[in-house]
């Protein structure tokens, strides 16, 4: 029976649910570009953002996906030749290095899996060869969106300075900004790139990347040569001398609106740290779920560890229950939207996105939707998922 009819629940891990008042600020008509509000708007934006990563350095806004802030890591910080370190945990790091391998450099690589975190003891042995010592950069990601794991930065950070090895730290925390705690100078990290679909709560467009004092060193090294790309290069981002430099042209004039919003609703939950609190109950309350639905041959958390489960994405593999079909029931006769597999079996895995403009009804609206598809499909499950979630919430409410 089709139950759909009603607001449709997308619970996926980005492009995230966008709050009234961010679509309110995406519908404001198009301002003067060359003085007044939208400069003054668009100062206090690029002054909030360094608070986002926890750090004292700039940030920089680009209009693109992720992927384009991957691009200007590269543009800026490489040679043609460098040896770059990649930390494979999933999908998302191995992706970036294939950028700097584009451009030119030798990509090595920590080999890991989509099923566990980085190991920072591999990390350190790894930097301690002689044959590495010469590697300029190490990329790794927070959270990677396909496997859901969560990586230990400052173990990572730990494992470089206990080899000695002074290569930049490069993390990409895409799907993990405003979701997972993170510390980018307490920890010694580099460059911080994000973007705006995610735990940002504002549609896909923007990129932002945070640029560190040992970065700005290494982009004089590309900076002394005919590298340069002029869309990417940071001389005049880092340095504007008239308002459209910020953005190397026309601003992204909406995108500068939404984002003030969604800094604006961070500000008023009580600041990062209450919207982390909220992210780490949420993402409880899923894992409690999945862990009493899970079965031999059925369900199962992607990540073995559980330390090392993200707070923003829960991967899922199914086992023997299809997973497209479960997808299906619960989009086109319940109005809720998974994520698919992604870098595994997508006929037997999905992700449960539980970041950004979320609360207790939408998470286990969620969850109650997916064991009510599972129970449709006669699927073996362990038990009511949705009880032992809203047990963890109900903790949260009492803290």
């Amino acid at each position: 029976m089709d139950l759909s009819n009603g607001i449709n629940l997308v619970s996926i891990p980005g492009p995230t649910v966008l709050p009234d008042r961010v679509r309110a600020a995406l519908a404001e008509p198009m301002p003067d570009i060359y003085a007044g509000e939208l400069i003054e708007m668009s100062n206090r934006v690029v002054d909030r953002l360094p608070a986002l990563a926890r750090t004292d350095s700039k940030a920089l806004i680009m209009l693109g996906n992720g992927h384009a802030a991957w691009q200007m890591s590269v543009s800026n910080l490489l040679l043609p030749g460098d040896k770059i370190l990649v930390l494979e945990s999933g999908r998302f790091a191995v992706g970036w290095g294939g950028y700097f391998a584009a451009s030119g450099a030798e990509i090595e690589m920590v080999p890991g899996d989509e099923r566990s975190a980085v190991d920072p003891t591999a990390v350190e042995e790894y930097l301690r060869r002689p044959e590495s010592q010469d590697i300029k950069a190490i990329l790794v990601v927070q959270t990677d969106t396909a496997s859901s794991v969560r990586n230990d930065l400052p173990a990572v950070r730990t494992a470089i300075d206990a080899a000695g090895h002074d290569a930049l730290l490069l993390v990409d925390c895409i799907a993990s900004i405003g979701c997972e705690p993170y510390e980018m100078d307490d920890w010694g990290i580099d460059l911080t790139i994000g973007a705006s679909q995610k735990g940002l709560m504002c549609p896909p467009g923007v990129a932002l990347v945070w640029v560190g004092p040992r970065a700005i060193e290494a982009y004089e090294r590309v900076k002394a040569t005919d590298r340069r790309v002029a869309y990417f290069d940071w001389e005049k981002r880092l340095n504007p001398s008239v308002f459209y430099e910020t953005y190397a042209g026309t601003p992204p004039v909406a995108h500068i609106r939404a984002l003030n919003a969604a800094l604006d609703l961070i500000d008023e939950e009580g600041g990062l740290e209450a919207v982390w609190n909220r992210h780490r109950v949420m993402g409880e309350a899923v894992r409690a779920a999945v862990d009493v639905w899970s079965t031999p041959g059925g369900l199962e958390f992607n990540i073995t560890n559980p330390e090392h489960r993200s707070n923003a994405v829960t991967t899922v593999r199914t086992g023997s229950i299809n997973s497209r079909r479960l997808q299906k029931i619960c989009k086109r006769q319940a109005g809720v939207v998974i994520g698919i597999g992604l870098s595994m079996d997508s006929d037997n895995s999905f992700r449960i996105g539980h970041m950004g403009h979320i609360h207790p009804a939408s998470i286990l609206g969620t969850l109650g939707t997916i064991e009510a598809a599972l129970r449709a499909m006669d699927a073996p499950i362990g038990g009511s998922g949705v009880a032992a979630a809203a047990a963890v919430i109900g903790e949260g409410l009492a803290e």
